[in-house]
């Protein structure tokens, strides 16, 4: 792949690669490098679709042609999984707003910064979409029910699901079908970025650049400033918010007309859509791929939706949506706020195929139960495609005396030793049950192990992770 990319370079500049550098890699898999020869540089990108290649490709021709801040593609392989393109320095808008983002007051200049990305925002939604054959984005054209719903799908399988072990998802789902009517009432007017946040702002020569605009399309110009506002770890004060709201909309309304009042109205409904899309992937980059980054921004992001809860419009009825993230926020919220020495317990389901789990907890592990004994369900080809998650899955294992056996010993050595961590004021414990493809019985013993502590030790923080779940949209059951 670095041999592809340089062959690109040494092309492109006419002079020999002199060095290469691996550029940190953010939520995807696509990797980037800093090559340099004598007398240019450039920032070469690998990415296995080849799809979102070209779409990030013609996006990028695109804008830049309007005469719009991106970085321009220099060259491209034929087989589209490789491209250069324009070297806009290290400096993102999310590290130039750093002593704001830890202390809450942000000065003017930090003001005027963020002022600018989203100026530079509204050119590109309405400027940008003069012309633009959306028939070209990836992977959908435009915002449609398809789109919101795999972005709430991926947020019940992907956080929701590890996170509470009993939720109605035939109600849940309900909520989910309202809230994507609520939020296709506006009409797609615009290009909408997708994932506009300052980590996706370049400051370069003075003035902010956008990049990693590949999952754009034709869409609502809310859903990219409740991306800005609202991004977890911004640390923007509602003051901030209010502030930037306003600069925003005098700019958008140079290029449409703009009911600032209804856009402010309707803003949180797609604020809320984010930050559950948010949540989602955190949960997947951080839980199943174990980029221990991504977990740490989880707090944040519960906090956004607690206070978004307040300012969802009157007319969205979404009531067991509310109650949902109302469960999920509390605990966090708690646990946030703990006395240093609480301690907390995570729990953990795996595949002995992929090894242990890791510990970010620095304390090299803790208990690991082997569910392999146990009779497996998926060897009935009814909960094959199941997981422990799934209330058939679960009536199967609850109906079997191994398993019943099994826990109860489990349980009474984790009670034991939790009584003793509390004793000597002890902060982290580990517990993983691991099984042959970590989907089934250590995914359900997980669970009940996360439900008898939580009852049993309601002083106790208890986080679940199941690290080899699938992708959201696999299972199909419904759990009651």
């Amino acid at each position: 792949m670095l041999h592809k990319l340089a062959d690109i370079f040494e092309r492109w500049s006419g002079e020999p690669l002199v060095s290469s550098a691996e550029l940190t890699q953010a939520g995807s898999s696509r990797r980037y490098f800093r090559l340099t020869s004598a007398g240019k540089a450039a920032v070469g990108c690998y990415g296995s679709n080849a799809q979102e290649n070209m779409a990030f490709i013609y996006l990028s021709q695109h804008f830049a042609a309007a005469q719009l801040p991106v970085p321009r593609v220099l060259a491209t392989s034929a087989c589209g999984t490789c491209y250069l393109q324009e070297d806009l320095g290290d400096t993102s808008l999310f590290q130039l707003i750093a002593a704001g983002r830890e202390t809450g007051a942000f000065s003017p200049d930090e003001k005027a910064a963020l002022s600018a990305a989203l100026a530079t925002l509204a050119a590109v939604q309405y400027e940008g979409a003069q012309g633009l054959d959306f028939a070209r984005c990836y992977p959908q054209a435009e915002l449609d029910p398809c789109t919101i719903r795999w972005d709430l799908s991926y947020f019940k399988y992907c956080f929701l699901k590890p996170h509470l072990e009993d939720f109605d998802e035939a109600r849940l789902e309900a909520d989910f079908e309202r809230l994507t009517t609520y939020l296709l009432s506006e009409k797609n007017t615009c290009f909408m970025y997708r994932d506009f946040q300052s980590r996706n702002v370049m400051w370069h020569n003075g003035k902010p650049y956008l990049i990693d605009f590949q999952g754009g399309r034709k869409g609502v110009p809310h859903y990219d400033v409740a991306s800005f506002l609202y991004q977890a770890r911004a640390n923007f004060p509602d003051s901030l918010r209010r502030e930037l709201l306003q600069a925003y909309l005098a700019q958008a309304a140079r290029y449409a007309p703009t009911d600032a009042a209804d856009f402010e109205h309707k803003l949180p409904a797609y604020a809320l859509l984010r930050a559950l899309q948010v949540l989602g992937a955190y949960g997947f980059r951080g839980y199943f791929e174990q980029k221990a980054h991504f977990l740490q921004s989880i707090p944040f992001a519960l906090a956004n939706l607690s206070s978004l809860q307040e300012r969802l419009p009157g007319e969205l009825k979404i009531p067991y949506l509310r109650d949902t993230l109302h469960r999920l926020a509390a605990p966090q919220q708690g646990e946030a706020s703990a006395a240093p020495d609480k301690l907390r317990v995570q729990v953990v389901s795996f595949s002995y195929r992929h090894g242990l789990p890791g510990d970010s907890s620095g304390n090299g592990g803790g208990f690991i139960f082997d569910c392999r004994s146990i009779p497996n369900p998926a060897r009935q080809e009814e909960l094959r495609q199941l997981t422990g998650l799934d209330r058939p899955v679960a009536q199967f294992l609850e109906g079997n005396r191994p398993m019943a056996e099994f826990m109860q010993h489990a349980f009474a050595i984790v009670d034991a030793t939790v009584a003793r961590y509390l004793e000597r004021g002890f902060r982290h414990l580990m517990v993983c049950f691991g099984c042959t493809g970590g989907q089934h019985r250590s995914v359900f013993a997980a669970q009940r192990m996360a439900g008898h502590l939580r009852k049993k030790y309601p002083q106790v923080a208890v986080a679940v992770r199941h690290r080899e779940q699938a992708q959201p949209g696999e299972h199909k059951s419904i759990t009651t």
